[in-house]
C-alpha cells in the first residue's frame, strides 16, 4: 500500500465518526468566548478615563486576542491525535489495519501525516473563532481589528502550523501510551495543570527560564509569536524566548522522539 492510500485510510477513520467535529465545535466556541473576553477586558482598560492616558498599550492587542486560537485551543488537536491512536488499541482495529498494510512504520507515518492535516484544519477553525469574535469585540471597544497588519496573517499561518504539530504530538503520545484513559489523563493533567505551573515557576530565575523555554507550550507560543501567557510575563523571564522557527523545531523534535519511542516500545509488539 502506498503512503497516499494509507493516509486516505487514516483520514477516513477520523471523518467517518462524529468525534472530530464535536471537538471542533467545542473548540471554536471555547476559543471564541475567551478571545471575546480578552478583547473586551483589555480593550476597556485602554479607554482613557477622565481624559487621562490609557491604562495599557493596545497597539498589538489584536495579536494577543487572535493567538488564543493556539494558546488555548491547542489541547483539542492533541486530544484528537491521541484518540486516533489509542482507539486502535481500545476497539482492536489495529489488527485489521496491519493485515491491510503490514508495513507498521508506514501506518504510523500515515497516521501522523493525516492528523497533521486535520490539526491544520483545526487551526483554521480555531482562528475563525478567535478572529471572528475577537475582531467584533475589538471594534466595539474602539480598538483596531488589525486586518491591515501583515503580522496578523503571518501569525495566523504560524497558528495553523502549531496546531498541526500538536496533532502529531497527540498521535505520538497515543502510540507510546496505548491506554486511552491514561492518555487522556496525561494530556489534560499536563496541559492544564503541570505545564502552566512549570512555566510559572521557571519564570522566577533566568537560568530556569532558559530551560522552561523548551517546554512544549513555551515552544508553541514562541512559534506563534504571541499568547496570553507570554504577554502577561508568566512563562519566561523577559528576553528569554525561542525564535519562531526554533519553537517549531522543538515541537517537531518532541513529536519525533515520542513517536519513535512509541513505535519501538509499543507499535512493533504482537497485536492480540
Amino acid at each position: 500500500m502506498s503512503i497516499v492510500r494509507a493516509c486516505r485510510a487514516e483520514l477516513s477513520k477520523v471523518f467517518t465518526v462524529r468525534l472530530w467535529w464535536i471537538l471542533a465545535v467545542v473548540m471554536v466556541l471555547y476559543v471564541g468566548a475567551l478571545a471575546g473576553i480578552l478583547a473586551g477586558v483589555f480593550g476597556s482598560l485602554a479607554v482613557p478615563s477622565g481624559g487621562g492616558a490609557a491604562i495599557i498599550d493596545t497597539s498589538k492587542l489584536h495579536l494577543l486576542v487572535y493567538s488564543t486560537a493556539s494558546a488555548i485551543g491547542y489541547v483539542f488537536p492533541v486530544l484528537l491525535g491521541a484518540l486516533s491512536a489509542t482507539s486502535e488499541f481500545r476497539h482492536q482495529t489495529l489488527t485489521p489495519t496491519f493485515l491491510a498494510n503490514p508495513r507498521r512504520a508506514q501506518v504510523l507515518v500515515a497516521k501522523a501525516v493525516s492528523m497533521a492535516l486535520i490539526g491544520a484544519l483545526f487551526g483554521v477553525i480555531a482562528l475563525v473563532g478567535s478572529i471572528g469574535v475577537g475582531a467584533i469585540v475589538l471594534s466595539a471597544v474602539g480598538e483596531s481589528a488589525g486586518f491591515d497588519d501583515s503580522e496578523t496573517w503571518a501569525m495566523a499561518g504560524r497558528v495553523v502550523l502549531a496546531m498541526a504539530l500538536w496533532a502529531v504530538i497527540g498521535v505520538a503520545l497515543g502510540t507510546l501510551v496505548p491506554n486511552q484513559v491514561a492518555t487522556l489523563v496525561i494530556v489534560l493533567a499536563f496541559t492544564q495543570f503541570v505545564e502552566p505551573l512549570l512555566r510559572s515557576v521557571s519564570a522566577i530565575w533566568e537560568w530556569t527560564a532558559r530551560v522552561g523555554q523548551f517546554l512544549p507550550g513555551s515552544a508553541s507560543d514562541a512559534l506563534v509569536g504571541w499568547s496570553v501567557f507570554t504577554s502577561l510575563g508568566a512563562s519566561t523571564t523577559q528576553g528569554v524566548q525561542l525564535d519562531w522557527w526554533q519553537g517549531g523545531l522543538v515541537l517537531f523534535v518532541i513529536a519525533a522522539v515520542v513517536g519513535v519511542l512509541g513505535y519501538f516500545v509499543i507499535w512493533k509488539r504482537d497485536v492480540t
